[in-house]
């Protein structure tokens, strides 16, 4: 396992990880799991869907696949709900298999469990290249940053990179307006980070800014809507 990298275990008993070089965790140390659900699933692609019923297929841009939660979250959505998703997402570093095959996200609700072996096959998916992952499930995943990818039509975006104070040159205006102008008209934009110069920003932008609560552990969270 690279020493950069190590499993930990949050609140909730999901797994996270600690990048060492970083000095931050992937997610949320109260709960992993928590925060992908309430962020992610409730006020972004539950919302969208709630908004736009009958739109198909939803469209989703995830800036940070890391350690899969949240695509495998939305296929396991998806499967359920049997509406299709196209899925892209970027990541210039991907795990390793001896990292992510010890994640324990399948385990963690049995409701669901038996949506695992999906987990593994969105990680062994070919990378910069489009793959069906399962029948409701359609995923692009790029090794490439932000400021290089090529970015499609959009309808809710995951801004699930690490913290501003860490990776500040994801969180520029202008990276924002790359990202904003892919939104198609009522697209969500949503993240765990609640920063007043990224509500500034994405307001500047010409978005609704919303200050929502955060996840357990967290007290407010961000969306914006086009």
């Amino acid at each position: 396992m690279s020493q950069e990298i190590k499993i930990i275990t949050t609140e909730d008993g999901s797994h996270s990880l600690y990048h060492a070089g970083l000095n931050e965790t992937y997610h949320s140390f109260h709960g992993a799991y928590r925060e992908s659900v309430h962020v992610f699933m409730l006020y972004g692609l539950e919302t969208w869907f709630m908004r736009n019923p009958g739109v198909q297929p939803i469209r989703i841009f995830e800036v940070g696949f890391g350690t899969g939660l949240n695509a495998w979250l939305t296929l396991v959505w998806a499967e359920q709900n049997k509406i299709p998703v196209l899925y892209h997402s970027i990541e210039p570093f991907p795990l390793e298999k001896e990292i992510y095959s010890q994640l324990n996200y399948t385990e963690v609700d049995e409701t669901i469990m038996h949506y695992k072996p999906y987990f593994e096959r969105l990680h062994q998916a070919p990378w910069n290249e489009g793959a069906i992952v399962s029948e409701y499930f359609n995923m692009k995943k790029d090794i490439t940053t932000l400021e290089e990818v090529q970015l499609y039509p959009t309808d809710v975006v995951f801004f699930d990179a690490f913290a501003p104070s860490k990776q500040p040159e994801l969180w520029t205006k202008t990276m924002l307006e790359k990202v904003t102008e892919s939104m198609n008209s009522g697209g969500i934009f949503t993240t765990y980070c609640a920063m007043g110069q990224l509500k500034r920003d994405l307001k500047d932008l010409g978005l609704t800014v919303e200050t929502l609560p955060g996840p357990p552990g967290k007290k407010e969270m961000t969306r914006a809507v086009k």
